[in-house]
């Protein structure tokens, strides 16, 4: 998750070329796992709740857009590994930004031009966020030193086009630029929770001026940490940026972030990487921790550490089994064959593909997602799904990134309960998959 600023200099606007900032180099090149946005921001309650669809997945039209992301319902997080001339610290990649793009790949820019903010460092000091100001001069720096146009950039060129940002969908008596406030501030925390050097020093790939490694080493490292799998792009054969994907439930300000594989590969091609060495100094206060991401969705709410949830090895998937349904209780039943929750004897499925990407079908048929309900059968076109761990032993099925499901209430003896995806109905739970 930019309209370019009316008062952008043409040497920024060549900057901005050169690292792509809008989608020069975007999709072009290759830029195709949830967060709680209340912890990145949680300062507003857009009072939107996170029941309703995930974005680029609802199936009628939304009309509140104040709680509902579109059309930019496809959200990057993109980091820059600057080398020449190298920005940031020496081990840490920077903010580049968070871009809204449509669900179909497609994007708007510039959408607000009444709000090209100017001056971004008084904005935020003036609205009590100077913490904020401070982590951006170290980690949302610009390649020529411009920070404030690089800023301002982000913010018109992109920030204007969150239409849960909209001003209208603030407080009533929210401070003029108090939505491009919440942008930086949810962009800047967004980025702590994504350490990329770290998740990659802990696999054994730190820079190095004459060391290479594979793309799919690379790759996997990141999966590891994240989840998902994000796109890597390539200067010149270096590692130069990555994008981080996720689709979003409710508002930005207090919403739910859900990771997600990311929709193409980057420019990076397959075989050795460089990863080249940056200049400057190492910092040790302002770096994102080092952590392992939850690849469920992630609350911007202030909260506990949610329990970690890796990704599922490939060769974890079993070719078929029976799907326990897991709730705050324990074990509560499963699915039958049909795809419904109910206690009765649990039907089984078979699982086809590897945990970052499978199909369902039972003796009833093939497994998708209508209307937002799981079914199961002969007329059924099937979707595709992933399975992580959830880190206590029990291999969870996602869709779309999400881990949660939902029906209207807990089914008791021989009742049936239709299954929906994500949170937001009566009864929440996870469904897990045992090995038959």
């Amino acid at each position: 998750m930019y309209a370019l600023s009316a008062l952008l200099a043409a040497s920024v606007f060549r900057a901005a070329s050169a690292q792509g900032y809008g989608y020069s180099s975007g999709y072009g090149s290759g830029y195709s796992s949830g967060t709680d946005m209340s912890s990145l921001f949680g300062l507003v309650d857009s009072g939107c709740g996170t029941s309703g669809p995930v974005s680029c997945s609802n199936t009628t039209a939304e009309k509140n857009l104040c709680c509902f992301q579109a059309p930019g319902g496809l959200l990057l997080q993109t980091q820059f590994w600057d080398t020449n001339p190298s920005t940031g610290p020496s081990n840490s990649w920077t903010i580049h930004g968070l871009w809204p793009d449509n669900c179909d790949g497609t994007y708007q820019e510039n959408c607000d031009s009444s709000r090209d903010y100017t001056d971004i460092s008084t904005l935020l000091t003036n609205q009590g966020a100077s913490d904020t100001l401070s982590y951006m001069k170290e980690f949302w720096v610009d390649i020529n030193g411009q920070n404030e146009q690089f800023w301002e950039h982000e913010w018109s060129t992109h920030g204007t086009c969150m239409s849960t940002l909209e001003p209208s969908c603030l407080p009533s008596g929210s401070a003029k630029g108090a939505e491009a406030v919440a942008f930086f501030q949810i962009v800047v925390n967004l980025f702590k929770t994504l350490p990329t050097y770290d998740w990659l020093e802990q696999a054994g790939i730190t820079p190095s001026s004459s060391k290479t490694y594979t793309l799919s080493q690379m790759t996997s490292a990141l999966k590891s940490g994240y989840g998902f799998t994000p796109a890597l792009d390539c200067s010149s054969g270096s590692v130069s940026s990555i994008s981080y994907y996720y689709h979003l439930k409710g508002s930005l300000l207090d919403g739910e972030l859900v990771p997600i594989n990311a929709p193409s590969a980057g420019s990076c091609k397959s075989g050795s990487v460089k990863y080249a060495t940056k200049t400057g100094t190492p910092t040790t206060s302002g770096t994102p921790p080092k952590t392992t991401s939850k690849p469920g969705s992630t609350s911007t709410k202030t909260s506990s550490p949610s329990p970690t949830i890796t990704s599922a090895p490939g060769g974890d998937l079993p070719s078929s089994g029976t799907i326990q349904a897991i709730t705050d209780d324990g074990v509560v039943g499963g699915l039958l064959g049909a795809g419904t929750w109910s206690t009765q004897t649990l039907g089984t499925y078979t699982l086809s593909g590897s945990s970052s990407g499978f199909t369902m079908s039972s003796k009833k048929g093939k497994c998708g997602i209508s209307s937002g309900a799981l079914t199961c059968g002969s007329g059924t076109s099937a979707a595709t799904f992933t399975a992580v761990d959830d880190g206590d032993g029990n291999l969870l099925i996602a869709y779309q990134g999400d881990i949660n499901w939902s029906s209207d209430t807990t089914p008791d003896g021989s009742a049936q309960e239709t299954v929906y995806t994500g949170s937001g109905e009566g009864t929440d739970f996870n469904l897990a998959i045992v090995s038959s």
